[in-house]
């Protein structure tokens, strides 16, 4: 069923700021697009957190969050504009901490083997895995998911698990979009494999935002005091509306084609079909995250 009004436009986040006092932001397409980051989104963070609210950037990169800040800290987003960082990365390991000494085959780029560091795993090729962790494509570059049927296939065959560390179907790099494990994730259930999902909107990466925000502010806060911030409708609003919180939505992200028109302007029934057909209405929208 379709609301009646259409989500309010804003041109920033500084009138509405003042509502809340935890702002959970996503990361990619809205603090950077996997090249740069983007100035005006990192002065709206800072403003916000100048004015008393707490900023944890939540992302689904499959990387820790420490990780993740390394590379905010090569495109020179200030570590002022965030107080924390949780990836799914974090979630990822909390998961294999509860499968010691377990036979783990590694889906996803080479570049991501560091986060089973310190874990009792065991990589092994995929004929000795007991579980499996992706991450992602092997190769985004020139890779679809629909290159690994077959190897979803084969998994399925043999039950294998599968945690999800990356739960985005679809990102921006530059101008291109790239696939993600989400894409992988969403075949496998499709053939009926067991998927644990490591990232938003599932509730395990709020529950560990929350904590954390809990930490550095001395006591929880209550859902109305909460806003999400993402690009992503079926990951950071629907999150967002499943956990109680207002969201905004970067309407100039990875849906982009699918709410503007040909001139690039905002088309308000393509945006409230978006909404409906994804099960989350945000509180407002924005084309790039201002102050």
């Amino acid at each position: 069923m379709l609301k009646a009004a259409v989500p309010p436009v804003i041109a920033g986040l500084g009138p509405i700021a003042s509502r809340y006092e935890l702002i959970l932001c996503d990361v990619w397409g809205v603090v950077h697009n996997g090249v740069a980051a983007f100035p005006d989104a990192v002065a709206a963070l800072e403003n916000a957190r100048a004015g008393g609210a707490t900023v944890i950037l939540i992302s689904n990169a499959p990387r820790p969050g420490a990780v993740i800040k390394k590379m905010l800290d090569r495109m020179q987003v200030p570590h002022q504009a965030y107080d924390a960082i949780i990836g799914s990365g974090d979630v990822t390991r909390d998961e294999l901490k509860k499968w010691p000494g377990v036979r783990l085959y590694h889906l996803g780029p080479e570049r991501d083997h560091p986060n089973y560091e310190g874990l009792d795993v065991t990589l092994v090729p995929i004929e000795e895995a007991e579980l499996v962790v992706c991450t992602g494509l092997f190769d985004d570059t020139r890779e679809t998911a629909d290159d690994y049927r077959e190897l979803l296939a084969g998994m399925r065959a043999r039950g294998l698990p599968m945690i999800c560390a990356n739960p985005d179907i679809m990102v921006e790099r530059g101008d291109q979009l790239v696939w993600c494990a989400g894409a992988l994730a969403e075949r496998y259930v499709a053939l009926g494999g067991e998927t644990i999902y490591a990232g938003k909107p599932h509730a395990s990466v709020y529950r560990t935002a929350l904590g954390r925000a809990a930490e550095i502010r001395g006591r929880k806060s209550e859902p109305a005091r909460v806003l999400a911030i993402g690009d992503g409708v079926h990951t950071d609003l629907l999150g967002a509306a499943t956990q109680g919180f207002d969201s905004v939505f970067v309407f100039g992200g990875i849906h982009a084609a699918e709410v503007l028109d040909a001139r690039g302007e905002l088309d308000p029934e393509r945006m409230v079909r978006l909404f409906a057909d994804g099960g989350a209405w945000p509180a407002a929208v924005i084309r790039r995250l201002a102050w």
